[in-house]
């Protein structure tokens, strides 16, 4: 039983924390809509993956007989959710507004989800190229099943591709949310808002970061622990990040860049290059080069020396 201090200090962390009157970060528009769910994002995203890869992901059996009711099933369900988030994802985007149409935003959902549905066919093949160049390029690798079921890799490429799809049709929020839950299961931080041809490979993949104005070419391979960031962040008159000008490298077709390597600023690493590992890069590249660390120097420790 709480005694009369314990319930005064509880009373007091109530007011304190229902208090509109502060910055305290409470979603509560004038419109009345819900934010996104998680939960639902999360389900979109496994429908999405069964939907791209039957037989790998969901619970039923695949023959060639089902499949067709198989995807029509997921396809249904997943379009009247994710519908739902992106016409909540457009009413978090209008979260002062006190004119919100959320009824609109519902039927330009439903268009915007039609529309997503259209690519889904080209996000399959992209994320088949990146299937294919993963096995190729690794020789721990010994079938495609292995890497669709198993490969953090290309987990976050398919959220990534599912993002950035979502992302080009102007859905707000929702594609850094599918982004940030494979960042939080893999260890690798795409931005939705870069550019990533086909054939794209990470290996091993933890620690990959890739921002959102980065243009990568086809056939591309980055291993464990790469950057592609940015230099600085120009502000605005009042010391404000001015939004949304490229920042990112350009990684041009058949590069290779080994692991830990660091690349910032808006610079262009050529075609068919190669950066070696723990390299700090922030010039342009020509094509057909090799950035390599310098010479690694043999030292002796006897009697502390090289300490």
């Amino acid at each position: 039983m709480k005694n009369e201090e314990t319930t005064k200090i509880l009373a007091d962390a109530v007011r304190a924390l229902s208090d509109f009157s502060s910055e305290t970060m409470v979603y509560a528009p004038k419109h009345g809509r819900s934010m996104p769910s998680i939960d639902a994002l999360h389900e979109i995203s496994e429908n999405l993956r069964s939907i791209i890869f039957p037989g790998y992901f969901g619970k039923s059996r695949i023959t060639a007989q089902n499949l067709p009711y198989y995807i029509g099933v997921n396809i249904d369900r997943t379009f009247h959710l994710l519908s739902e988030q992106i016409a909540r994802g457009i009413c978090f985007a209008q979260l002062e507004s006190e004119n919100a149409n959320c009824e609109l935003n519902e039927i330009t959902a439903q268009k915007i989800t039609a529309q997503f549905f259209k690519h889904l066919p080209t996000i399959r093949e992209l994320l088949i190229s990146d299937v294919k160049s993963t096995y190729n390029g690794d020789p721990a690798a010994n079938s495609y099943g292995a890497i669709i079921y198993s490969y953090p890799g290309l987990k976050a490429t398919t959220n990534y591709r599912i993002a950035n799809a979502l992302l080009r049709l102007n859905v707000p929020l929702i594609p850094r949310i599918l982004t940030e839950m494979a960042h939080s299961e893999t260890g690798i931080d795409i931005n939705p808002g870069a550019e990533i041809g086909h054939s794209f490979t990470m290996d091993h993949g933890t620690g990959i970061v890739i921002g959102e104005t980065c243009i990568i070419g086809n056939n591309v391979k980055l291993y464990q622990g790469v950057t592609l960031g940015a230099k600085s962040f120009p502000c605005d008159k009042n010391g404000n990040p001015i939004k949304g000008i490229p920042r990112h490298p350009i990684v041009e077709n058949n590069v290779v860049i080994y692991a830990q390597a660091t690349i910032l600023g808006r610079i262009t690493i050529g075609k068919n290059s190669v950066i070696g590992g723990n390299v700090w890069v922030t010039k342009n590249v020509a094509p057909d080069s090799k950035i390599l660390q310098s010479a690694v120097r043999d030292m002796s420790f006897e009697n502390g020396a090289g300490i």
